[in-house]
């Protein structure tokens, strides 16, 4: 309730936008005042705070993977304008055989049997195939451009690291749930159709009959 008596109620927009006629402020608020006198307008969930700033930091986070992503995508169009199809070989440029070529092609290495030695142990594609597939044109505008993406790309993997540190913080102040009640045994032995209960309810019926005899 607020103030004067009003209740506030948070429902969803999807609930609420099939408004007649013109659109406005106005006419809005009057029809939502309706579907509320009506009891058509249901109270949407909200989750406590903790789990909000869980949301929005994992939300963040998914942004800045997504932002990585691109950065990735923009190295693949730098090596492919300067004639490098180091992607046929290495399926992934962003792992870590791709990612020690391309700093190293930054560091300044043109040898492209040196830097089909970087490649990992568990890449498929062979040094001459890595080989071959780094003998481009190197042009300075389009390495600067491979820098850029490159920083970039770390910068997004730092912010990462950042939003992961944070989670764990709160993800560690949230209380635990209730203690669940200890669940009945459902051993064998407890089940009533098991062969060792119906052995226990024989014996049991044969010795009341002793002691009754």
């Amino acid at each position: 309730m607020g103030k004067r008596g009003f209740r506030v109620c948070l429902s969803n927009a999807r609930d609420t936008k099939n408004l007649p006629g013109r659109k406005s402020d106005v006419a809005e608020a009057q029809w939502l005042r309706r579907l509320y006198s009506y009891g058509l307008l249901r109270n949407s969930f909200r989750p406590p705070e903790q789990i909000r700033s869980l949301r929005r930091l994992w939300r963040l986070r998914d942004r800045h993977v997504k932002e990585a992503a691109e950065e990735i995508q923009h190295m693949q169009k730098a090596l492919t304008q300067m004639n490098v199809k180091l992607a046929n070989a290495i399926s992934d440029i962003s792992g870590t055989s791709g990612q020690a070529i391309i700093r190293a092609i930054l560091q300044g290495e043109r040898d492209p049997y040196q830097l089909a030695d970087l490649r990992d142990y568990r890449v498929r594609a062979t040094r001459e195939e890595i080989a071959r597939s780094l003998e481009g044109t190197w042009s300075e505008d389009l390495l600067f451009e491979l820098q850029q993406a490159v920083d970039r790309y770390d910068f997004c993997q730092r912010q990462m690291a950042e939003c992961d540190r944070r989670l764990q913080l709160l993800l560690a102040a949230i209380p635990d749930g209730p203690e669940r009640a200890p669940s009945p045994d459902t051993s064998q032995e407890g089940q009533p159709g098991s062969r060792l209960s119906g052995k226990r309810a024989k014996t049991s019926r044969q010795a009341s009959i002793w002691r009754r005899n």
